[in-house]
């Protein structure tokens, strides 16, 4: 195979450029390669050009905005699944334009490409009564209701990712004053963060009912099934699934919708309400920008109530005298 192809190149990209110049996350690494999987599919299904004959030739301007539109058309893709997979062409094509100087014309054509504007989701969260109600549902009694609620628990108080949770490891926590959890995400970057008293209890209990405070288990996963295999993400959703559905039989009414990550947004929108400063939410939540964690502020419906009512104090001004109380103006206005 010639070093100028196309596959050479996208097998750098994959297997050298983004897990070493990169350092990208292996989550990121799997994220863009399946968009080049769909590519492939899409160029040998309804161009017929078979993944072994791409060419550079093959994925021109032109082929991949009718890939996008065949994204959104054929695939029913979402706008943001759609700019999602563009974001993974323009990263490879970067790379490419430094390596092979010769077709930075055609790489800069695809880089031009514009994002497709769509509407910014309503953030899904749970209510403080909600969250609560939530917590309640795991049966204490027995071992497995025992793990979900600490589960739970320590996803809401840390407001961490599920990828984030499933990787903890017991040496991740330190229930000793301060206790914090130190949580593993996105961009290879760990940040520290703290624990509220009771989620602590239900962590010292959990770890010493299932001996994981012993030397040799702190490299083993904080939370497993029954095969002693740490918790996938699709395992997750499905011990909150089960629970939301407990809570509504209990006269909730959480909708359906709400998935892991809400519990994340859930803590965000209750610091926000608890006029903690947006700083500390940030670093809590692991956003590099504040403007990422501005959106729960402008979200949040208590926040717009105290801004209109802290408004409506400052509205009202002083009364402005009554010029029929005074005789020499009106005296003046009936001699024009």
């Amino acid at each position: 195979m010639k070093k100028n192809e196309f596959p050479y190149y996208l097998t750098a990209f994959l297997k050298t450029y983004l897990p070493g110049s990169r350092n990208v996350s292996e989550n990121t690494i799997l994220a863009y390669r399946d968009t080049f999987t769909i590519l492939l599919r899409y160029l040998r299904d309804v161009r017929g050009i078979a993944p072994d004959k791409v060419r550079f030739a093959d994925v021109s301007h032109g082929v991949i905005e009718d890939f996008l539109s065949y994204l959104e058309n054929d695939q029913r893709c979402s706008t943001a699944t759609r700019n999602q997979r563009l974001a993974a062409l323009k990263s490879f094509f970067r790379y490419v334009e430094v390596e092979r100087p010769d077709l930075l014309f055609e790489c800069q054509t695809i880089l031009n490409i514009k994002n497709k504007k769509s509407p910014k989701p309503v953030i899904d969260y749970l209510t403080g009564e909600e969250t609560k109600l939530l917590l309640q549902q795991p049966d204490t009694s027995t071992v497995k209701g025992r793990r979900d609620l600490a589960l739970l628990s320590l996803m809401y108080d840390s407001a961490a990712r599920v990828q984030e949770i499933c990787d903890l490891k017991v040496s991740s926590i330190r229930l000793s004053s301060p206790a914090i959890v130190r949580l593993y995400g996105k961009g290879r970057k760990t940040r520290d963060v703290p624990l509220d008293t009771p989620c602590v209890e239900l962590l010292t209990k959990y770890i010493t009912e299932n001996h994981l405070n012993k030397k040799e288990m702190q490299d083993t996963p904080l939370f497993f099934n029954s095969r002693r295999e740490k918790l996938s993400r699709s395992g997750v959703s499905y011990i909150l699934s089960k629970y939301i559905g407990l809570a509504n039989e209990q006269g909730g009414n959480i909708s359906e919708k709400i998935t892991p990550h809400c519990l994340r947004h859930s803590k965000a929108m209750h610091m926000v309400e608890a006029d903690i400063n947006l700083i500390y939410i940030r670093d809590i939540l692991g956003h590099e920008s504040i403007e990422t964690t501005q959106v729960y502020a402008k979200a949040n419906p208590e926040v717009r109530r105290k801004a209109l009512e802290k408004m409506d104090n400052k509205s009202n001004a002083p009364s402005m005298p009554d010029w029929n109380d005074n005789p020499d103006i009106m005296e003046f206005l009936h001699s024009l």
